[in-house]
Formats: C-alpha cells, sequence, structure tokens
C-alpha cells in the first residue's frame, strides 16, 4: 500500500464493483471519461473477480480515503514499457463528495512517486478532455505539463466532439 496524510493507494478488490459501478454510471463522475459499453453490475463484479494481478504493465489501484475508510477512487498506471521507461496514467475520484478535497491531488503525486521509484519510469503521460479544468489544474499543480492538443478526439455524452491535452511529467518535475 502506498499512503499519504488523506489516502492510501491499495489493490482492488471483487467487493469494489458496487462502487465503480454507481461512478461509471453518475453523469458528474463521467462526463470527461471514455467509457466502454455500459456493464452491468455483475460484469462488474465478474471483472473484480477475475482481474488479473498488477504488472508492470499495468498497474490499477484504489483511491482510499483515510478518514471515511472507503474507497473513493481509482488511479492507474498503463502501457508501461521498460524499455523506453514510459507510461500512461488515468485517475478519477468517483465520490463526488471528495472533490477539491485534495484527495485527487495526493493520489497523483503518490502514484507518480511509485512510477518513478518503483517501476523506473522516466516519463508518465497523459490524456485529459480540453474543457477538464479541474483536472488540467491538478496535473500542472503536481508539475505536468501540456505537450500537445489532439484536435476533437473525444466524444463525450453528450455526442459532441472535445480536444484533448496531451501532458507529461518527467521525475524531476514532479512537485512533491
Amino acid at each position: 500500500m502506498l499512503t499519504g496524510k488523506l489516502v492510501r493507494l491499495r489493490a482492488i478488490e471483487p467487493s469494489d464493483a458496487e462502487s465503480i459501478y454507481r461512478w461509471i454510471h453518475d453523469p458528474a463522475v463521467g462526463q470527461y471519461m471514455t467509457n466502454d459499453h455500459p456493464r452491468s453490475l455483475a460484469q462488474l463484479r465478474k471483472w473484480g473477480e477475475e482481474r488479473p494481478v498488477n504488472k508492470y504493465e499495468n498497474v490499477v489501484l484504489g483511491i482510499e480515503s483515510i478518514e471515511a475508510g472507503k474507497l473513493i477512487g481509482v488511479v492507474d498506471l498503463r502501457d508501461a514499457r521498460p524499455e523506453i521507461g514510459r507510461a500512461e496514467l488515468d485517475i478519477y475520484i468517483g465520490e463526488t463528495d471528495h472533490w477539491d478535497g485534495g484527495y485527487g491531488t495526493e493520489a497523483l503525486k503518490l502514484m507518480c512517486r511509485y512510477g518513478f521509484n518503483v517501476m523506473r519510469l522516466h516519463l508518465i503521460a497523459l490524456w485529459v478532455v480540453a474543457e477538464n479544468e479541474r483536472a488540467r489544474h491538478v496535473y500542472r499543480k503536481v508539475g505536468f505539463v501540456e505537450d500537445g492538443r489532439h484536435r476533437e478526439c473525444h466524444r463525450g455524452p453528450d455526442g459532441q466532439y472535445h480536444d484533448m491535452y496531451l501532458m507529461s511529467l518527467l521525475e524531476p518535475e514532479l512537485n512533491d
């Protein structure tokens, strides 16, 4: 487990399926996410039970509030390639009552530190919808920089296309 002052990052458990199901069906949470086709609670439970173990190429961790003692989000480093020292990061806080409280910032820092120290990554990249200013603010605060813009590549739940920014972080740029 990776532990900070507000959150601990831990392995996903099958019992987390109910929370994840609720979050992916919450329009406020999912407005900037790229979701698969709709999944039932039974499918998410099965995914939780059969999930492959975390390994270098794909590390998925739950974000747990220390104070509340419950899962509030998910963070992952995926598509990690040891030969180039690069991975892509995804993160979301699903419990909206934990938005704007520093939980996402701390989880992001913990996961990046894990990527640099344990996985020995050189670069962590992510994609963010241009209109998602809350997320972009957190990423910049942690040290991510905008590398480029991909035009109209994200189709939102409203059916409209949105630009996305590619952002990246090198180890010396991480603001602890």
